[in-house]
């Protein structure tokens, strides 16, 4: 039962992490799209920000355990959806996790430097063009320990969902407590578990930055070198024959 719960508990928090990166990157790019003077577009973007500010606001605004509750049973009481219980999960930690994510991916996108969009702009790519091509590869690279933050989250506030019945590992440890007793034991076990899992996502995380940073003694070669003048090509030929004689 521990397994079966840990197992659920890793599966509703990675898809939920990864369902919310990918809101986040999309309501990020879209309210930091620029609004032009006049016209139609601007009171689109306009509509669209002001829908996505309060999306942000309520998700970030209250609890993941309200949020489960209303949307698990106040859809079933209002509208007469009857959601499966691992889809309700996954849906309420990805809405949850997009709306933190949205507001890391904007403040990322804010801090590239502006001469990278006017460099873009002059060599005339849009500005969807300048998101993929330009922005988010270096956005994603520098949200990346936010993201393995949210994820860590996520494993831990997943024991919410045992509100609306969820497997996950907390409604497993409560079950087998129940059962035998033995409070202390049990909960132990679990937050054994949790930390084992934080741990481990945490110390791979940890090596990808790294990866993605690339070596210590990365070497500048090929067209990444400063074009050599031909003094400085007559003074290498003149200390190289200096050298080997």
């Amino acid at each position: 039962m521990f397994l079966r719960g840990a197992g659920m508990t890793l599966y509703i928090s990675m898809i939920g992490t990864i369902l919310g990166t990918i809101i986040g990157l999309l309501v990020g790019v879209i309210r930091t799209t620029p609004i032009g003077e006049r016209g139609v577009k601007k009171v689109f973007l306009k509509l669209i920000n002001i829908i996505l500010s309060v999306y942000i606001e309520i998700f970030r605004g209250t609890p993941m355990i309200v949020q489960a509750m209303v949307i698990y049973y106040g859809s079933a009481l209002a509208f007469g959806i009857n959601m499966n219980k691992v889809y309700a999960a996954l849906f309420i930690v990805s809405i949850n996790t997009g709306a933190y994510m949205s507001e890391i991916v904007r403040g990322g996108i804010v801090s590239i430097d502006k001469g990278q969009f006017e460099a873009a702009e002059a060599l005339g790519m849009t500005h969807i063009q300048t998101m993929f091509n330009v922005v988010l590869p270096q956005v994603i690279r520098n949200i990346l320990p936010a993201t393995g933050n949210e994820f860590v989250i996520n494993i831990k506030d997943t024991s919410v969902l045992n509100v609306i019945s969820v497997t996950e590992l907390y409604f497993q440890t409560k079950s087998i407590s129940g059962n035998n007793f033995r409070y202390f034991e049990t909960f132990f076990v679990a937050c054994v578990m949790y930390f084992i899992m934080t741990f481990t996502i945490t110390r791979i995380l940890r090596y990808i930055e790294k990866k993605l940073d690339g070596p210590d003694d990365y070497i500048m070669c090929g067209n990444q070198m400063q074009v050599e003048t031909p003094e400085e090509a007559l003074r290498r030929k003149i200390n190289n024959e200096f050298i080997n004689s």
